[in-house]
């Protein structure tokens, strides 16, 4: 699906990777089309769903017959969900340049997309060569703020997120975050890497980075690939006029202690990929002692997530 109708000139391809979505994907794509069809972009919208046992794919189907639908009888994971939808667009395969779309747009199904956002993002993606990823402002639901670009994590983010530790500094850069006021200006900024809600990258950059790690079956997919896209020399920015409603913990919060383990197998292979040896073995002890800290907290009052730390303490162990 192009504005002008010729897929061979697409300026922009949105991906988006359902599961089990149903309540929340026909407003997102809503106005992400609207928002789309003001934007005079030639544009096409994809959206893959990971053997969702609700009524997503039905509804993309039948309520957006214009969108390119793939379905999937297995839960993928979200790295390999958008990686199938980049393939379909010539990634990874000896298609011409010019037969890809200028840039994807990798966009969560909890989203609402505001009127300008992304053409936004497109115009501030390509309007310089060093720029390789840019990222919307965020905000919940009920209009409140969000981070929604970081620093890299490093030992600080994991001290942060598992003891306790003053407010002041979870919201500020001991955790990696930017200024608030960053936010509500009218320059881009630039991060270490934006959230995955929005990611909007360049076809070159998908090119010479190759595309998500299909190891990250979930959580942290899009900082490695952010780490691998700066080691390259791309700078990445937050734009802070292109607004998104990002409801959060869309699909995530469905299994919460699969969810852990799944987050810290995540975590664990990021600092394995990107953190020289010291480094490594301090985040594993602080994951250990952090794990331990929570099941005591815990006590007999959830078995489930106690078990679930468990896991992850083996798994920082190996």
């Amino acid at each position: 699906m192009t504005a002008s109708g010729d897929a061979s000139k697409t300026d922009l391809a949105v991906v988006i990777v359902t599961w089990n979505n149903a309540d929340i994907i026909a407003n997102a794509l809503r106005s992400l089309l609207d928002d789309l069809r003001d934007s005079d972009l030639r544009y096409e919208v994809w959206v893959v769903d990971s053997a969702s046992d609700d009524q997503s794919a039905d509804i993309v189907g039948h309520e957006f017959p214009a969108v390119h639908l793939i379905e999937k009888e297995a839960n993928i994971g979200f790295a390999a969900a958008n990686n199938l939808a980049l393939r379909k667009l010539g990634f990874g395969s000896t298609a011409l340049p010019s037969a890809m779309p200028s840039a994807v747009y990798l966009l969560n199904p909890d989203t609402i997309t505001h009127p300008g956002a992304t053409r936004g993002l497109y115009d501030a993606l390509m309007s310089l060569s060093d720029v390789g990823v840019v990222g919307a402002r965020l905000s919940f639901a009920d209009g409140s703020f969000q981070h929604g670009a970081f620093r890299f994590p490093g030992l600080r983010q994991i001290w942060a997120e598992l003891f306790p530790t003053p407010g002041r500094l979870i919201d500020g850069g001991f955790n990696g975050r930017y200024p608030r006021a960053w936010y509500a200006g009218a320059e881009a900024f630039a991060v270490d890497f934006t959230l995955g809600a929005t990611m909007m990258l360049k076809r070159e950059v998908i090119e010479r980075t190759g595309m998500f790690d299909e190891d990250f079956f979930i959580y942290c997919e899009e900082i490695d690939w952010s780490w691998r896209i700066r080691k390259r020399g791309w700078r990445i920015l937050c734009v802070p006029t292109a607004h998104v409603t990002h409801i959060g913990g869309g699909s995530t919060s469905q299994a919460r202690p699969s969810s852990l383990i799944h987050l810290w197998k995540s975590r664990l292979l990021l600092y394995e990929k990107h953190y020289p040896n010291w480094k490594r073995w301090l985040a594993r002890q602080l994951v250990i002692l952090g794990m331990r800290r929570k099941m005591r907290n815990l006590g007999a009052a959830d078995a489930d997530l106690c078990a679930a730390c468990q896991t992850v303490i083996e798994m920082a162990k190996a």
